[in-house]
């Protein structure tokens, strides 16, 4: 990605409009004509630029009427098609309309056309009308504030897409969690109950964070994520955890996270120790079973040690699965490390790949943003117009040689230990 967006400013007219008549014939029509767009910019209604060295190469921009909003248009220089920026403008657009209180976003093309695709993987519904997409947006009123009180949000809609390479993780969740919830009523024809819990365990910054809030992000549902120390402040730890799953209890769909569970759910010592963990560990067994009776919810847990929970905490009866989430293999960190190189044929990304084994999907991006900041800098003194702007193999190599990896040899084989004796999908 090698692009900025921003918000419409006066002084993108002149490019928006170029852009918008120039793509009309491209496949990227509109039911609204170039002068109601240009009417839209000029009084402010909801727009957002995709710049390139300054120049515009994609707008997105709607016009909002009440509760709903019309994406009048989405427009994307020729160059620039098949590269993610109409979806990337998109989500930016909608953040945009959500903040501005919008519950439905509707977008209506002339005819079938490739942008349909697009709408359809970002979580629009096709309406009985002629390509007619509609978007239901998340919660109002005091649903809205019940969220808003447990600090949980509604997220981007890409977020699934966003997971770069970890594909076997991806296609498990994908089967084993999010379609059975997606499409419950196909599910049921076939005896699958849909899951209510989950953990995922597995080395430190290998993606579970991630993958629950992508998770959340596919489903389209809220993500509220309990934070143990959080509940601790609240002085009784136990009381805390029934309340906040009595408040969760009010939304009508939610994914509940908890990292690090551990904390709360470690293995009970007998007898119980005064002010130990048992009373706390006793309550979230007891939540569970409460929590698996609602409808459209998901409680994921993350543990980077899951041989430290209490074995009642894991049994099938409160936890559908145990997924491990592992640290990238070679096909998963060549498919991460060319998302941050952003497809450059100067970075050999095989080299990137054999020197950076048992480096979790943080440790990439980490040693990516080295090797940016490094280019940067570079940049910044460099008046050599000939020289290919952006980080290089030797770059990204030295960023990987200053970066100690998350994971140990020793963790991965009490990982490959933890799989055998815990796994369960």
């Amino acid at each position: 990605m090698n692009w900025l967006i921003h918000d419409y400013r006066e002084s993108d007219l002149a490019g928006v409009v170029h852009l918008i008549d120039t793509t009309a014939e491209l496949g990227q029509e509109s039911v609204f004509s170039l002068a109601e767009c240009i009417g839209a910019l000029t009084s402010r209604q909801p727009a957002v630029v995709a710049v390139h060295q300054g120049a515009p190469i994609g707008a997105a921009l709607a016009c909002v009427a009440g509760e709903r909003a019309w994406v009048m248009r989405i427009a994307i220089a020729l160059a620039w098609r098949g590269r993610g920026l109409a979806s990337a403008l998109l989500v930016e657009l909608e953040r945009r309309l959500v903040a501005a209180r919008v519950g439905r976003i509707a977008y209506v093309l002339p005819e079938e056309e490739l942008v349909g695709e697009g709408l359809l993987n970002a979580g629009y519904t096709r309406q009985p009308a002629v390509a007619y997409f509609e978007k239901v947006e998340p919660l109002h009123g005091p649903a809205a504030s019940l969220l808003e009180d447990l600090g949980g949000s509604f997220l981007p809609g890409d977020l699934w897409g966003r997971v770069a390479g970890m594909e076997a993780e991806k296609d498990l969740i994908e089967r084993r969690v999010v379609l059975p919830l997606a499409q419950p009523e196909r599910a049921a024809r076939h005896g699958v109950r849909p899951p209510r819990a989950i953990t995922l365990f597995g080395p430190p910054g290998t993606g579970k964070t991630t993958f629950a809030r992508a998770i959340a992000s596919r489903l389209g549902w809220p993500f509220v994520e309990l934070l143990p120390s959080r509940l601790a402040d609240e002085g009784n730890l136990a009381a805390a955890l029934r309340s906040a799953f009595a408040r969760i209890a009010e939304l009508e769909r939610v994914l509940v996270f908890i990292d690090e569970v551990e904390e709360i759910a470690p293995v009970r010592a007998e007898p119980a120790q005064p002010g130990g963990m048992h009373g706390v560990t006793n309550e979230l067994l007891k939540l569970i079973p409460r929590f698996r009776e609602g409808g459209e919810r998901l409680l994921v847990c993350a543990t980077n040690s899951i041989r430290s929970l209490d074995p009642a905490f894991l049994r099938p009866g409160r936890f559908d699965y145990l997924i491990p989430i592992g640290t990238p293999d070679k096909a998963a960190r060549a498919a991460i490390w060319s998302r941050y190189t952003d497809g450059r044929t100067d970075v050999d990304v095989s080299v990137l790949v054999a020197a950076s084994d048992l480096f979790t999907p943080a440790d990439i991006e980490h040693a990516a943003r080295i090797a940016a900041q490094t280019a940067f800098e570079r940049d910044l003194g460099d008046r050599d117009p000939l020289r290919t702007p952006g980080a290089g193999t030797e770059d990204y190599l030295e960023a990987i040689a200053q970066c100690r990896p998350t994971v140990t040899p020793a963790m991965t084989d009490q990982f490959d230990a933890d799989i055998t004796a815990h796994a369960r999908f």
